[in-house]
């Protein structure tokens, strides 16, 4: 049983095609024009423009100073030197409090992480003590909480364990970790920097 709500629509459409036939009038039609052709090499260079650098990061360097551009660039490898110059002891105390708790947080949590990598405890105090220092001089982000993870430990502790055993030959065990996280950070440096 059809309603008549849908009677109705079919005789509209049947009689809005039968009205546009009966005035010899073509229906409208839009047309779209084709892009431009563009070569490979810029087709791809667009590409990846769009992909790292679609907030174009150098635009503030534009139709700068030669000092000007130098100031901006430090800035940008230094953030705290641009927000340094507002920062107050109302932030200072908010932060304060913030670190004390993610400290009491991450100070038993890096000495297991540590255990993890099979290294002594006292080398997760220091992963989370330095980085957390680098990070506010270099670090983009106020809210986040730099230190090691549990994967990251899991997984140098077994690939370094497969060369090196931590029981008989601690020293180059702990020289090989060494190697592996300056490269680690020398890495996370150059991406942050360029």
């Amino acid at each position: 049983m059809s309603h008549p709500a849908d009677e109705n629509v079919e005789t509209k459409e049947m009689d809005s095609r039968s009205l546009s036939s009966s005035q010899g009038q073509e229906p409208y039609v839009h047309k779209v024009g084709v892009p431009p052709k563009q070569n490979l090499f810029k087709e791809f260079r667009y590409t990846v423009k769009e992909t790292f650098f679609s907030d174009d990061p150098l635009r503030p360097f534009k139709d700068q100073t030669k000092s000007r551009k130098f100031i901006l660039g430090i800035e940008a490898i230094f953030p705290i030197l641009g927000w340094g110059r507002t920062y107050n002891l109302k932030k200072f105390r908010g932060d304060l409090i913030a670190g004390l708790t993610i400290a009491s947080l991450c100070i038993p949590q890096d000495i297991g992480y540590a255990k993890l990598a099979n290294l002594s405890p006292q080398y997760g105090l220091y992963s989370s003590f330095v980085p957390p220092l680098i990070y506010a001089v270099m670090g983009s982000s106020r809210d986040i909480a730099i230190g090691p993870v549990a994967v990251v430990s899991l997984l140098l502790g077994t690939l370094l364990q497969n060369e090196i055993d931590p029981n008989t030959n601690p020293t180059e065990y702990r020289r090989l970790a060494f190697t592996a996280t300056f490269f680690a950070g020398i890495t996370q440096a150059t991406l942050g920097v360029f």
